[in-house]
């Protein structure tokens, strides 16, 4: 047996969703996140960013018209989508505010920043951008140390250096007070 870990440049490639309505999951998919639609296959599509061959397979082979799975059930949680940048997270976001979809969360984990929400079929997703390792916080022993602390919406949105990033700041901070 090879006891070896993982090279630390492996990657989660892509994932692969069922839902309910396919043109309404490529609708969000595509307009809400920014993802360009490479395929259509009429039961599957296939999304990317930046001309990889798919971030995001979306299918309604067994679960076309279907419902969410129901609390208390197993399954997917959420999958994280990783900007390079604070900035592309701050375009995320505004976007998802100009198309009035809401967020369930937002968090401040010191290795990185999240904003939580759901997609029209409620799988979880969470929009990221990751400091980088040498800004991580760590304990005395030098292991990761996560926090979860607000989201600063002022300072992530202060990104795109206009007007309007703070009147979404605004809006949002008096929405999680």
């Amino acid at each position: 047996m090879i006891d070896r870990p993982l090279p630390a440049e492996t990657r989660i490639g892509h994932v692969h969703l069922k839902v309910a309505d396919l043109p309404r999951a490529i609708a969000f998919y595509r307009d809400y996140l920014g993802f360009d639609l490479l395929l259509d296959f009429g039961t599957a599509a296939f999304l990317s960013a930046g001309g990889y061959h798919h971030h995001i397979g979306l299918n309604t082979w067994e679960s076309k018209n279907g419902a969410p799975p129901p609390p208390g059930t197993t399954g997917l949680y959420h999958f994280a989508i990783n900007y390079p940048a604070r900035r592309d997270l701050a375009v995320a976001l505004v976007r998802l505010l100009e198309h009035s979809w809401g967020i369930d969360g937002a968090s401040d984990h010191g290795t990185h920043e999240a904003i939580y929400l759901h997609d029209p079929d409620f799988n979880g997703i969470e929009l990221a951008w990751d400091r980088t390792p040498a800004e991580w916080p760590r304990d005395a022993d030098g292991a990761i140390s996560f926090s979860r602390k607000a989201l600063d919406f002022r300072g992530l949105l202060g990104e795109l250096g206009d007007q309007a990033a703070h009147e979404y700041a605004a809006r949002l901070m008096a929405a999680y007070r």
